[in-house]
C-alpha cells in the first residue's frame, strides 16, 4: 500500500472518530452480511444499500448516513472518497476497484459535476 493511502485511510479514520458511526444509524449485523456478500462480489451501492437496510430509512436518516461517507465534510462525496465506502461502513470492508467507483460515481451524479451530492445520494438509495 502506498504512502499516501495509509496517509488517507489514517486521516479517514480520526475524522470518523469526531462523527457519528455507521453502527449508530444501522444495525452492525446488517452490515457484516452485506460487507460479507460483496467481498466475492462486484460492488452493486443500490443493492448494497438495501443489504444494510437504507433502503427503508427515511430520507432524513440517508442523509445522515451521507454524512458519515462525507469524510472530508465537503459536502459531497467525491470519487476518492467512494474507493473506500465500505471502510466507512466497517473498517473491515474492502477498497472498491476503479471500475466499482467509477460505475457508482456514474450511478450516483445525476448533474455531471463528478461528486455526489446529498440529494444525489439520497435518490440512489431510495430508486
Amino acid at each position: 500500500m502506498s504512502v499516501r493511502l495509509c496517509e488517507r485511510e489514517s486521516k479517514m479514520f480520526r475524522m470518523k472518530s469526531d462523527k457519528m458511526l455507521m453502527t449508530d444509524l444501522l444495525k452492525a449485523e446488517e452490515i457484516k452480511k452485506a460487507l460479507e456478500f460483496f467481498a466475492g462480489e462486484t460492488f452493486d451501492p443500490k443493492k448494497f444499500f438495501e443489504l444494510v437496510g437504507m433502503k427503508a430509512m427515511t430520507a432524513e436518516d440517508v442523509k445522515k448516513v451521507f454524512q458519515v461517507l462525507d469524510v472530508d465534510g465537503s459536502g459531497f462525496i467525491e470519487e476518492e472518497e467512494l474507493k473506500f465506502v465500505l471502510k466507512s461502513f466497517s473498517k473491515e470492508g474492502r477498497d472498491l476497484t476503479d471500475s466499482e467507483t467509477s460505475a457508482f460515481l456514474k450511478a450516483a451524479d445525476k448533474d455531471g459535476d463528478g461528486k455526489i451530492g446529498i440529494d444525489e445520494f439520497e435518490v440512489l438509495v431510495h430508486e
